[in-house]
């Protein structure tokens, strides 16, 4: 019976070893990776439309016009005829200065006329007389010429005397010192009482008319070649409101009414590299103020061929170069280096890159790879966008 026992040790390692090949076999073949599905990708077709382009850049708001406030005649200020902060009219009577010594001024001008005129007559009879005493030697040549020549003298002093008698009335005018324009006038630099003197280097109040109001907007001289360049070569086109700007004001609402467009500068500010451009807006309820900070949106043209792509489809690579990966005629996914120009609300404008008919990939991009083949579906709007990552083969 040992032997028996001993005999089957043998047999009973080989099963045992069967066993364990069959269950290493078994375990191998259940461990070998599945086949990995094709992904599926959704892509849109690049179709050219109409685009109104516009560009928004910051500027500050101006008074339409401002007058600085000086007197024409020295003397003392009696009354101030306004309310700092009011609205005044063009002629209104600011401030009256002291009369007085204009009056009599004007009177005494009037007097030196009246003396002048009153000699006329008698000066006129007597050159009249010795003219015709003249022609029968009744006088000599050399009384006549001096008889003409107090004619002469009076008619020249009442010519003066009109002159300074004008010249008078003037300066009496000048005692009241009147708005230029209309508009808002700000705070008095001078009070009842103080002495002021002609054209003097400190305004007394300054008015500024804020109805309109302009905008200016400083545009880099790089942007305005290159907008003139786009016109030139028929890429925009100008369009109906082209001189129509909107305006955003601080708080980041829209301004209500819109602006026009009137000039641009000629002179490059050689500090900034930049025009200013010139709105000029409505401002009817006085909402703007002249200095405030504002962002303007100016149209540029219409593009007829633009090219939009969303934003979702497009990446950048390590060096920040944008690319977009299409579905080429293989179905496999092809790398495509772009030239973006700007964004458009949740767009990008592509201006080099694609063509029309070309199938961009908008969803799926996690991990896909330039030559993977690709089960390609329309995009759906509305569905979730993965991240695009850089493939491994852009250069």
């Amino acid at each position: 019976m040992q032997r028996t026992r001993t005999g089957s040790k043998p047999f009973q390692w080989g099963l045992l070893l069967v066993a364990l090949f069959i269950l290493t076999a078994c375990d191998q073949k259940q461990q070998a990776p599945p086949q990995r599905p094709m992904p599926q990708v959704s892509f849109i077709t690049v179709q050219p439309g109409e685009v109104q382009l516009s560009t928004q850049l910051p500027g500050r708001t101006s008074a339409f016009r401002v007058a600085e406030i000086r007197p024409q005649a020295s003397g003392l200020i009696q009354t101030r005829l306004f309310t700092e902060g009011s609205e005044v009219k063009a002629g209104q009577v600011l401030y009256q200065i002291d009369a007085s010594p204009f009056k009599a001024a004007l009177n005494n001008a009037k007097a030196a006329l009246g003396r002048a005129e009153a000699n006329l007559p008698s000066l006129k009879i007597r050159a009249e007389r010795y003219h015709k005493m003249l022609e029968i030697k009744a006088v000599s040549q050399q009384d006549y010429d001096d008889a003409k020549a107090a004619l002469n003298q009076i008619e020249a002093d009442i010519q003066f005397g009109k002159a300074s008698l004008e010249m008078a009335r003037i300066n009496l005018g000048y005692t009241q010192v009147t708005a230029p324009i209309s508009g808002r006038i700000g705070k008095s630099n001078v009070t009842d009482g103080a002495i002021v003197t002609a054209y003097q280097p400190i305004p007394l109040a300054t008015i500024q008319q804020l109805d309109p109001i302009y905008v200016d907007v400083p545009q880099s001289t790089t942007d305005l070649l290159r907008l003139k360049s786009r016109l030139k070569d028929g890429r925009l086109q100008r369009g109906s409101d082209q001189n129509k700007v909107k305006l955003i004001l601080e708080d980041d609402t829209v301004y209500s009414l819109a602006g026009t467009l009137q000039f641009s500068d000629v002179t490059v500010d050689p500090t900034t590299g930049s025009v200013t451009l010139r709105a000029l807006f409505p401002n009817p309820e006085g909402m703007l103020l002249p200095g405030m900070f504002v962002q303007t949106i100016i149209n540029e043209g219409v593009n007829a061929q633009a090219i939009l792509v969303p934003q979702q489809g497009v990446a950048r690579d390590p060096k920040g170069n944008p690319y977009a990966l299409l579905v080429d005629a293989e179905s496999k996914a092809a790398f495509r280096p772009l030239t973006l120009d700007r964004a458009i609300g949740n767009k990008w404008l592509v201006s080099a890159g694609l063509a029309p008919g070309d199938k961009v990939i908008v969803e799926g991009l996690l991990m896909l790879r330039p030559g993977t083949p690709v089960k390609a579906v329309p995009f759906q709007s509305g569905a979730p966008a993965n991240t695009a990552q850089p493939p491994s083969s852009a250069k």
